[in-house]
């Protein structure tokens, strides 16, 4: 018995008149509830940004993930489509031998080549507008990160202190908060006296190293008030887990008002940003070793020592 050749059947136009319309109003639906940001599904995981810089992130975000499920669904359609239209329907029957199609060779190439060139484009341009900075940004924050604990130094706007530096600084087990106002474009100074850090606010979806001599920085635009977490995404060390601070945006009179407050306590008043140094080099954090208690307690000392030092120098 011998084998026989079956001849290429084509589908109807009337199932493709159905088929087409069915797979672009469900990649149209797709596309449509990933631009939402209601729930976290639509954000594809992202959390709710409440800056300028990360809403244009989300936006990158969600059309990768769109583009790449529109992908794989239309590869893995193929895939299981010409497994199932295209298979042998009986033991003698040979499958349609095709050597080759050229259309379809020169867009399987050509396409991935766009799709890459369309991404670079986005992400160049979502990249531009998270790193561009303004000349004059209405306020400005010295941050610093130290093992293990975080710094921020404001400039007071108003009132008898106007001009002068005003800090906040946390400990291992005080987790300070960083306060902001809504609406204005905040530019974070990054600074580190000692190893590399990251800052970094998920709600603002950036985040960016602290180096040790390098002047690393960026720019941010809250657009609605609340309090958000914020963390050191390096690890820097035996405590990095206890790198964490909070960031409070209110309105811009709330904010001249903390300034005005903070300000009132000659202890967190200085002439310049306070950028660390060597009272940032605390060993121990959490000793239970009779030598490492006395270890801490030195380091502890040697850091108020240092910590007065460096006022002092911001206090001729």
């Amino acid at each position: 018995m011998g084998l026989k050749h079956p001849e290429r059947t084509r589908v109807p136009r009337r199932r493709l008149r159905r088929v087409i319309p069915l797979a672009g109003f469900a990649v149209l639906a797709l596309s449509l509830s990933g631009c939402a940001t209601n729930n976290q599904w639509e954000r594809f995981g992202m959390p709710v940004m409440r800056t300028t810089t990360g809403e244009q992130i989300l936006s990158l975000w969600q059309g990768a993930w769109i583009a790449a499920l529109v992908t794989g669904v239309v590869t893995w359609g193929l895939i299981l489509g010409a497994a199932f239209w295209f298979r042998r329907r009986s033991d003698d029957e040979v499958p349609v031998q095709t050597r080759y199609n050229l259309p379809i060779e020169i867009f399987y190439t050509i396409f991935p080549i766009i799709m890459v060139v369309v991404f670079f484009a986005h992400t160049v341009r979502v990249q531009n507008f998270a790193l561009q900075e303004s000349a004059h940004p209405d306020v400005t924050v010295n941050v610093v990160g130290q093992k293990w604990e975080w710094t921020f130094n404001q400039t007071v706007v108003n009132g008898p202190k106007k001009g002068k530096n005003v800090f906040v600084s946390g400990t291992g087990e005080d987790i300070p908060t960083l306060v902001i106002p809504e609406h204005k474009t905040v530019l974070f100074k990054l600074h580190s006296p000692d190893v590399i850090h990251d800052f970094g606010v998920p709600a603002f979806g950036m985040r960016m190293d602290v180096v040790p001599g390098e002047n690393n920085s960026f720019q941010v635009t809250p657009i609605s008030t609340g309090t958000f977490d914020g963390k050191c995404y390096e690890l820097c060390g035996t405590y990095h887990s206890r790198m964490l601070f909070n960031v409070k945006v209110v309105t811009w009179s709330d904010y001249v008002s903390y300034l005005a407050t903070l300000a009132k306590d000659p202890a967190d008043v200085t002439d310049c940003p306070v950028l660390g140094g060597a009272y940032a080099n605390q060993p121990y954090l959490n000793a239970t070793d009779p030598e490492e208690k006395k270890a801490d307690a030195d380091s502890e000392a040697s850091k108020t020592d240092a910590h007065s030092s460096e006022v002092e120098r911001c206090n001729p």
